[in-house]
C-alpha cells in the first residue's frame, strides 16, 4: 500500500505538471505539440551554437542549477513528450551530440522531479561527453560551456550527497565530482599562462576537495603539469616539490610517463656549466640537445637561460677585487666581451647591456647602469644574493 502511494504520488506530481502545462487534459494533443516544439527549438539552439561557436549561447542551455525558466519548462516538456530520444538519434544535427544530449535530458526531468542522485548520475555522463567532445573541437570556444559544467556538476554533487545522508547512505558523490574536474584539468589545452593560472586558482580555492581523497593517478598528473607551469614561472622550489612528487608516485612500470630518464643526458652539461660559471659548456650542451628542447616545449625552460650567468659576472669581480678592492663593484663591459670572444661567443657591448638588465631585473644581481661610461656597478653588499630556491625574479 505504502510503495503503490508513494508512485500514485509521483505519477500525480507529473500529471499535475503536465494538466499544467497548457490548461487540463482537454488539451492534452496541443500540449504535445508545445512539448515537441519545445524540445526541437532548444536541440535547434543546441546545434546553431555548436556550427557558429557562440561559446555565451552555449553556456545557457547546460545552467541545471539557475532553475532558469527555459530549462525548467524545457523539463516539463520532457516530462510529458517521452519520444525525445528518438528525436535526437534520427537528425543528423543532434545524432553526432546524443552522447551529451540523452543523458543531459535525463538529468533535466529527474532534477525537474527533485530526484537529485539519478539527476547527478545522468550529468556526470554528460559531463564525461562534453569533455570528450571538446578534446575534438580545434579551439577552447565552449570554455565557458565547459565552466558551467563543471559548476553545477559540483552543485548536482553536493545536493546529491544531502540526498544520499538522508537515507543513511554514504555521501560519495562530490568525490566522483572531483575526479571529473581533474578530467577537466588534463584536458584544457589553454595555450597560455594566464589561462592556466585561472583554472587553477579556482581549483585551489575552491576547497571543496580533499587532495589526498583522489586516485593516485589523478594526483601524479594534477602535480606533473602544474609542477612544469612552476619551472614557466621560474617558482623552481615549488616545481622541485610537484616534479618530485610526481616522479616518487608514478607508476614504475609506466615507463612512456617516467621521461626524466631520457632526459638526464640533456641537462647534465647544462647543470654542470651553471655551477662552473662555463658559458661554453652551457651554449654547446644547448645547441647540442636543440632538437628535443624544440619538440618538448617547457618541459624544462632552457630557452630562457641568459647568456651570461651571474657565476661569470661574480668571476670578473673576484678578479676586481684583487687587484683594486676599492673599484671591484665597477665592472666594465668590454671587459665581458673581450671575455666572451675568448668563450666563443661573439657579442658587442649593447647586446651585453641587454643581458646585463636582464640579469638585473631578475634578481640574480644587484646593480645599475652607469650608461654614458659602459660600466655596471654592483651593489657593495650582497651583489649576487642567493636565491634558496625563490622565484628568480620576486
Amino acid at each position: 500500500m505504502g510503495l503503490w502511494s508513494e508512485e500514485k504520488a509521483q505519477n500525480c506530481s507529473t500529471w499535475e505538471r503536465v494538466l499544467s502545462f497548457g490548461g487540463g487534459g482537454r488539451e492534452l494533443g496541443r500540449n504535445m505539440g508545445e512539448a515537441h516544439r519545445r524540445i526541437t527549438e532548444y536541440l535547434n539552439r543546441f546545434s546553431d551554437a555548436v556550427s557558429s561557436q557562440d561559446g555565451s549561447s552555449f553556456k545557457s542551455l547546460f545552467a541545471l542549477s539557475s532553475n532558469s525558466p527555459y530549462l525548467l519548462s524545457l523539463a516539463d516538456a520532457l516530462n510529458l513528450f517521452q519520444d525525445a530520444n528518438r528525436l535526437i538519434k534520427q537528425s543528423e544535427n543532434y545524432s553526432q551530440f546524443a552522447d551529451i544530449l540523452v543523458p543531459l535530458f535525463r538529468s533535466l526531468q529527474n532534477y525537474r522531479q527533485n530526484n537529485l542522485l539519478e539527476a547527478y548520475n545522468a550529468f556526470e555522463k554528460t559531463a564525461n561527453a562534453f569533455i570528450q567532445e571538446f578534446r575534438n573541437w580545434e579551439s577552447a570556444w565552449a570554455l565557458e560551456a565547459l565552466y558551467v559544467i563543471v559548476y553545477d556538476i559540483r552543485v548536482l554533487a553536493e545536493k546529491a550527497d544531502k540526498e544520499l545522508a538522508s537515507n543513511g547512505k554514504s555521501p560519495e558523490k562530490l568525490k566522483g565530482a572531483g575526479s571529473v574536474l581533474m578530467k577537466v584539468f588534463g584536458t584544457l589545452a589553454l595555450g597560455t599562462v594566464h589561462l592556466c593560472r585561472s583554472v587553477i586558482r579556482s581549483i585551489e580555492t575552491a576547497r571543496i576537495f580533499d587532495f589526498e581523497e583522489f586516485p593516485k593517478r589523478d594526483k601524479v598528473t594534477y602535480m606533473y603539469y602544474t609542477g612544469r607551469l612552476e619551472v614557466f614561472n621560474e617558482n623552481f622550489s615549488a616545481a622541485d616539490y610537484k616534479l618530485s612528487y610526481a616522479l616518487k608516485y608514478c607508476n614504475p612500470q609506466s615507463t612512456a610517463n617516467i621521461r626524466f630518464g631520457s632526459g638526464v643526458p640533456t641537462y647534465i652539461n647544462i647543470v654542470q656549466a651553471l655551477r662552473r660559471g662555463d658559458l661554453r659548456l652551457l651554449r654547446r650542451a644547448l645547441q647540442d640537445h636543440e632538437d628535443r628542447r624544440i619538440s618538448c616545449p617547457g618541459e624544462v625552460r632552457t630557452s630562457s637561460l641568459p647568456e651570461i650567468s651571474k657565476e661569470d659576472v661574480r668571476i670578473h669581480y673576484i678578479i676586481q677585487k684583487q687587484k683594486d678592492p676599492n673599484r671591484a663593484h665597477q665592472v666594465k663591459l668590454d671587459v665581458i666581451v673581450k671575455a666572451l670572444k675568448w668563450l666563443e661567443i661573439d657579442m658587442d657591448v649593447d647586446e651585453v647591456e641587454c643581458i646585463m638588465a636582464i640579469l638585473i631585473f631578475k634578481n640574480l644581481m644587484k646593480g645599475y647602469f652607469a650608461h654614458k661610461s659602459k660600466v655596471v656597478v654592483l651593489s657593495k653588499q650582497d651583489p649576487f644574493p642567493k636565491l634558496n630556491g625563490k622565484p628568480v625574479n620576486s
